[in-house]
């Protein structure tokens, strides 16, 4: 069955949920989605998300998160948290036998999570751990970087899981505060399914609703990246240079062109071997084993970004052929080949990315949470395969922005 758009009102709130019966599956999937509820909820203290996450994840007060973790695995039920920038997710994945008793576990999780100092300073130990570690992770170091410059002064400056100084001032009362405002029940959708019907998937999910308060609905800002380009290195004991490389991209992710964005980035960097970057620094030159580019195309946040890794002493003419080759394609376009050789592909990968259930039910709230009907993916498909050479190239050349590129490098 297609995916269903439908609601479920608790303390005068309409509730979306996004549903998806597969009665050939013994399946029961919950997700409770928090709009405007990820990381970009963070503020002054960079890392605190990733931490009521974390905190999530080890279990009741009363059982601990060894106990609980067992009362999970004795009826194979799985469950994740988890959170990108503009969301925070509660996932529950069970037999459809043990459904009511996975929510029951799901509830008693909310209602007594384990903040305890105790539990708190073990993870604070693990995430500055993590954030020690990171620094020689040369890819985190270079894309952390370029969006320190990208996005100086917003949110997106900060990574998720924060900084030495931020993740220190994490305690009991700012978790708890923090919790509070990441569940509003203004801002949450739910999503799932399985051999279930929607009448018995909102009578079982009602319990779980009470955990949740009712603010203001919360919509973040649109965060521009810096227009004024920028270049900055540093030093690290490195056999190779992390190039990584952005820009503004002046649209938004519901424009009407934006299949013609996905073709011209695909063709760009996106497509691995085949993309005009590729073919110019790795198969024609041999600079590099890989270079990607990619446009993201967020309800918050657009840019274009790219990144390489090559020698040392190839740095300086990789990264003069990054800004040649991107002029080139504003300048010049795409030729037939490149535009028949895209079509092919994004029309004939199209199905095979929502194949299973959880890839279906995925698409179908990313469709609702930006406001797009549930054929848009249809809809784009057709547009890109009735798209002309000339109508792609006179959007490629209205690019201009992109040629104003920043540079992040991690070199020796």
């Amino acid at each position: 069955m297609a995916s269903q758009i439908d609601f479920i009102t608790h303390d005068g709130t309409k509730v979306p949920i996004v549903f998806e019966q597969a009665d050939k599956l013994p399946i029961f999937n919950l997700q409770l989605v928090f709009t405007n509820s990820g990381y970009i909820q963070d503020g002054k203290l960079p890392g605190i998300t990733t931490m009521v996450s974390n905190i999530l994840h080890e279990g009741t007060k009363k059982d601990g998160g060894t106990k609980f973790a067992k009362l999970l695995e004795n009826k194979a039920i799985s469950l994740d948290i988890s959170h990108g920038f503009e969301t925070f997710v509660l996932e529950i994945n069970s037999l459809k036998t043990e459904k009511q008793y996975a929510i029951s576990l799901l509830n008693k999780l909310l209602k007594d999570p384990n903040i305890t100092n105790d539990t708190i300073k073990k993870l604070q130990k693990q995430q500055l751990s993590r954030v020690a570690q990171k620094q020689f992770d040369f890819d985190f170091v270079a894309s952390s970087g370029l969006k320190k410059m990208m996005f100086k002064n917003t949110p997106l400056e900060h990574s998720s899981i924060g900084d030495e100084k931020s993740i220190k001032k994490i305690d009991k009362k700012s978790i708890q505060n923090h919790i509070k405002k990441l569940f509003n029940l203004n801002n949450l959708i739910v999503v799932g399914g399985g051999d279930i019907t929607l009448k018995e998937f909102k009578d079982i999910i009602k319990p779980l609703l009470e955990n949740f308060n009712r603010y203001a609905k919360t919509n973040s800002k649109y965060i521009k990246p810096s227009t004024q380009a920028k270049e900055q290195s540093i030093k690290k004991d490195t056999k190779q240079a992390y190039i990584y490389f952005g820009s503004s991209y002046n649209m938004r992710y519901d424009d009407k062109d934006s299949y013609k964005a996905k073709v011209a980035s695909f063709i760009l960097g996106g497509s691995g071997f085949g993309s005009r970057l590729m073919e110019e620094i790795r198969v024609k030159r041999g600079l590099a084993y890989s270079i990607y580019s990619h446009t993201v195309l967020n309800k918050t946040n657009s840019y274009f970004t790219g990144y390489m890794q090559t020698q040392l002493k190839n740095e300086k003419k990789a990264k003069k052929l990054i800004v040649k080759i991107i002029d080139d394609f504003i300048k010049n376009g795409v030729t037939k080949d490149e535009l028949k050789t895209a079509k092919e592909f994004l029309k004939g990968s199209s199905a095979l990315k929502y194949e299973t259930f959880s890839q279906k039910q995925r698409r179908a709230f990313d469709l609702y949470y930006k406001g797009f009907s549930q054929d848009y993916d249809k809809k784009q498909l057709e547009k890109i395969d009735n798209l002309t050479i000339s109508e792609l190239n006179s959007f490629i050349a209205k690019r201009d922005e992109i040629r104003e590129l920043f540079f992040f490098i991690v070199t020796k």
